[in-house]
């Protein structure tokens, strides 16, 4: 009977799922807490089932000579070492819908809060005040909310704020006119967005390109008298810039459940009258702990009694049996996702992937699922296989797969077509007898091209000049190149160059590039090899 130990507060509904399931449990909720007494009998376990307060670290691992799965609570996993869990060969599991509405309805009651001024006006009634001229709100009714993101949560918000008659423009890259207007939403660039919105509220995972995405510069494009709210994530919002705004007064208000730094015990928002801070509440109802602690037992079970996994963020959803054979795959299929899903900036309308030959007997779904992944992980990186399909059909793209007999050179072979709005996106890749994925095709162009953690990819026209151009730039700049691969349609059309660097592209040497003026794009690229 495998074992599972439970060292963070789960209801006792959850603990005994567990017993239901044929699983031995302990449930000691104090102990994450007790890192000693955790790495005295962690060994022990098969399975760890957690919150936030247990740190799963390179020390505990080491001592969980037993350890198959860590089931997190939850979709944060930054209290757990997720490389060396790989490593140690443990599934880490989390459960990443269970608070989606949760937090959508903190976000709705932070906008109600800031457009009436209820913490304010409530700490002054009772001091024994009586206010009543100093709290003059505004209605929600007819105003216009900006939703910058659309995805899950955001999408939540939107079908809330029209059933409040709001009208609702909505900013996603990745979000479909079909989407929007199965929504209801209007869908806008960030541009538009800014000068409209009565309201905004923030709904993306905090990456590289949404990073301080309300900057100083954006805020002050908002429209005069604007409110903002953030429950999605610390640091997408400058908040220096935008305690400036709303001491002058552009900005009206600001609704703030996540900081920059946290725990937040100073920030420049605290303080300020016209701003409402809570401490990361989204996720903090009964209803959510409630699920997210019933979902985190069934999928632990599940597991470590029939070898199903679900909601794995290291492992692909397939047997035991398949796993020897699929994993070089499984790689190639986030490889081509990643491929295309860095070069992407705009709305995906339909994806296709085609699977020749030996790729064609697999787990099929395992691999659409490791595509879909690999193509968001750029700009979600929480997204894991299971995730990923979920996120696409919200965002209303077709998935659409095709199968087919060995129709080449190659044993088999996968296909990734990306339908955008302006234009249409191909890569194929295949997986050599040393288990290495490579590249064999791009925009229709055949190459040979191995795939390695930092590439530079570039586009032109095949005319003299442009490969010297290219290779002496990237030396000059301190690049040393690892690997060259090239391909052509022909003498003076499109050509592509794939180049293997030693180390991470920066942005000054994709502006030395391209100020050559002899290249369509220049792309760095960054592959996860482990």
């Amino acid at each position: 009977m495998p074992k599972v130990l439970v060292s963070d507060a789960l209801s006792e509904t959850a603990v005994q799922i567990f017993r239901d399931r044929g699983v031995e449990v302990d449930f000691m909720p104090k102990l994450g807490k007790d890192k000693a007494k955790l790495l005295e009998i962690i060994g022990e376990y098969d399975g760890l089932a957690i919150r936030s307060a247990t740190k799963v670290t390179a020390d505990v691992l080491e001592a969980a000579t037993n350890l198959k799965v860590i089931g997190r609570a939850g979709i944060g996993v930054d209290n757990v070492d997720i490389p060396l869990a790989s490593k140690k060969g443990v599934i880490v599991m989390n459960t990443p819908f269970g608070n989606s509405i949760t937090t959508a309805e903190h976000a709705i009651a932070m906008m109600f809060a800031v457009a009436r001024q209820i913490p304010a006006a409530d700490a002054s009634t009772q001091a024994g005040k009586w206010e009543k001229s100093r709290f003059m709100g505004v209605e929600i009714t007819g105003k216009t909310l900006g939703l910058i993101g659309c995805g899950n949560i955001g999408s939540i918000v939107a079908s809330r704020a029209l059933g409040l008659k709001m009208k609702v423009l909505a900013y996603d890259p990745f979000l479909s006119e079909e989407r929007a207007d199965e929504l209801g939403v209007t869908k806008v660039e960030l541009a538009d967005l800014l000068p409209k919105a009565d309201f905004i509220t923030l709904h993306v995972p905090k990456t590289e390109k949404t990073a301080n995405i309300l900057s100083a510069e954006n805020l002050a494009k908002t429209k005069k008298g604007v409110r903002i709210i953030n429950c999605a994530r610390g640091g997408l919002v400058d908040e220096a810039a935008l305690a400036e705004l709303l001491k002058s007064g552009h900005v009206a208000g600001a609704g703030f459940d996540v900081f920059s730094v946290e725990p937040a015990t100073e920030n420049p928002l605290f303080g300020l009258d016209n701003v409402v801070c809570t401490p990361h509440l989204g996720a903090a109802t009964t209803e959510a702990q409630e699920n997210v602690a019933l979902q985190v037992a069934e999928q632990m079970s599940d597991y470590l009694m029939t070898g199903a996994v679900t909601n794995s963020l290291n492992m692909p959803a397939v047997t035991a049996e398949e796993a020897k054979v699929m994993g070089p795959w499984i790689k190639l299929a986030e490889h081509l996702g990643s491929f295309v899903g860095q070069l992407t900036d705009e709305p995906v309308k339909s994806i296709n992937i085609t699977y020749d030959g030996v790729a064609s007997e697999m787990n099929l779904k395992a691999l659409d699922c490791a595509v879909l992944a690999g193509f968001l992980k750029p700009t979600t990186p929480d997204v894991n296989l299971v995730s990923a399909p979920v996120m696409f059909r919200e965002k209303g793209v077709q998935i659409s797969q095709t199968k087919q007999d060995k129709s080449g050179s190659f044993e088999g072979y996968i296909k990734l077509t990306v339908e955008l709005e302006s234009r249409t996106r191909t890569v194929a890749g295949t997986v050599f007898s040393d288990g290495k994925p490579r590249f064999i095709q791009i925009k229709g162009i055949n190459i040979d091209a191995e795939v390695a953690p930092y590439m530079l990819y570039t586009t032109n026209k095949d005319v003299p000049g442009v490969i010297g151009s290219l290779g002496m730039t990237v030396g000059e700049a301190g690049y040393n190149i690892a690997n060259f691969t090239l391909g052509r349609t022909g003498n003076g059309a499109d050509a592509i160059a794939l180049i293997h660097l030693d180390e991470e592209v920066k942005p000054d040497l994709v502006q030395k590039l391209e100020s050559l003026g002899k290249f369509q794009l220049v792309k760095p690229l960054a592959f996860d090899l482990a």
